[in-house]
């Protein structure tokens, strides 16, 4: 049951910051066919949320068949490898973190006062009962060096003006997931859908983003929701109360000793 419970105690930050959102207008874009505006694109989506720091307050709510929780976090980021999180409630899980520094994690325990790292064994399990995976968070990936991408749709669907993307994985990419389906509003280019599919090209999850607001002068969709295919009624959503970007971190906070303060 301890092993089980470790499994299932780190990811979510880097995933949240890495991988979904764009600000600023590219030049029109009309090829259906990999061209530098995807790519253009895609290098948006990983940078939008990172700046050169970042700290934030969010809520996690993971509802299952079975049960819910809520969780109140706060997290800082600096570049794109460097993460830490700190749930502070509920009160019986205030004090669990998680740190990332490269390619390394650590969940700390506070009933039991340890630090453990992430092995490859554990990527694939959840974060606190999330729909998220360890994996997210460590793996920092890149889907503008990850993922060759191509236009393949630009225009009006359900009523709104779209670009989507088609991204497949590069031969000597480390990623999971057989293809993504990246949609964005075509007039601002903020995300609207990211959509995974497996390595048998089956749909397994989908990422989608709402409620849009400036963040230190950025617009940001400030709302998540995660939803595994084979459990529709399941969901993880995320809400971020507090997003500042580009704010002073002292040097050496991304430490182990920092996890346990």
């Amino acid at each position: 049951m301890r092993k089980l419970f470790y499994k299932n105690m780190v990811q979510i930050w880097t995933f949240v910051f890495v991988i979904f959102f764009i600000v600023s207008l590219l030049a029109p874009i009309t090829s259906q066919t990999a061209d530098p505006d995807a790519h253009a694109i895609l290098k948006k989506i990983d940078d939008l949320w990172r700046g050169t720091s970042s700290k934030a307050i969010l809520t996690m709510k993971v509802k299952t068949i079975h049960w819910e929780r809520t969780l109140t976090m706060e997290a800082w980021s600096q570049g794109t490898d460097k993460t830490l999180v700190k749930v502070i409630k509920p009160l019986k899980e205030r004090g669990t973190a998680t740190l990332k520094v490269k390619n390394e994690a650590y969940n700390y325990l506070p009933k039991t006062d340890r630090a453990i790292k992430l092995t490859a064994a554990m990527m694939l399990g959840s974060w606190m009962g999330s729909h998220f995976t360890n994996d997210d968070l460590v793996k920092e990936s890149r889907m503008s060096e990850d993922y060759d991408p191509s236009i393949s749709f630009s225009g009006k669907r359900e009523g709104a003006d779209i670009i989507e993307l088609t991204l497949t994985p590069k031969p000597e990419a480390p990623v999971v997931w057989g293809k993504l389906i990246v949609i964005v509003h075509a007039n601002d280019l903020q995300p609207i859908r990211i959509t995974y599919y497996d390595e048998d090209m089956i749909k397994a999850r989908e990422m989608t983003f709402s409620d849009y607001k400036l963040a230190s002068g950025r617009m940001v969709p400030m709302r998540m929701i995660m939803r595994p295919t084979d459990k529709p009624k399941e969901f993880t959503e995320i809400i971020y109360n507090e997003l500042i970007f580009d704010v002073a971190i002292p040097e050496g906070f991304f430490s182990l000793a920092q996890l346990r303060h």
